[in-house]
């Protein structure tokens, strides 16, 4: 299973936690968080129980996470497969809009040929993706008109 991220607000600043507290805090296992403390998390003391500060871990918990993204510069999308930002093939994107306003840029990574997509703006897109064709195609299509009559009809016809 994937390693997800911890959403170090959950936190309480002024607190101090025990292992096991901290665990239930961020909805983890206790071996998580003695991981966490191999890695850098500094506890209060040397005593046992062992205590950490909320604004520690919150610090810890924030500079664990952003050292994981990678912002995507303009001109490229972010590839899943490759899991770094990519150029798109070609030069070439899609915009597909989803709201008035912004919309999905789609189009495929020059290495692993993968189907890359990223939200903007559509007065960004000049911005986001300089020196690439965008095209624009519609939208997807909402939920109207009238479906086709139920032919399981329990209705007698009289007449």
């Amino acid at each position: 299973m994937p390693a997800r991220r911890v959403n170090p607000n959950r936190v309480k600043l002024h607190r101090s936690y025990s292992v096991e507290e901290l665990a239930r805090c961020l909805d983890v296992h206790k071996n998580t968080v003695r991981h966490w403390q191999a890695k850098g998390l500094v506890p209060i003391d040397k005593g046992r129980p062992v205590l950490f500060q909320g604004a520690a871990v919150r610090d810890f918990l924030t500079k664990r996470n952003s050292s994981r993204k990678t912002p995507c510069s303009p001109g490229t999308l972010y590839c899943f497969r490759c899991r770094e930002p990519r150029a798109p093939a070609l030069g070439m994107v899609d915009f597909v809009p989803m709201r008035p306003g912004s919309g999905n840029l789609r189009a495929i990574c020059e290495c692993c040929e993968t189907v890359m997509h990223r939200r903007v703006r559509e007065v960004d897109i000049a911005k986001v993706m300089p020196g690439c064709t965008v095209q624009f195609t519609q939208g997807q299509p909402s939920l109207s008109g009238q479906t086709a009559p139920s032919l399981n009809c329990d209705f007698k016809r009289t007449g």
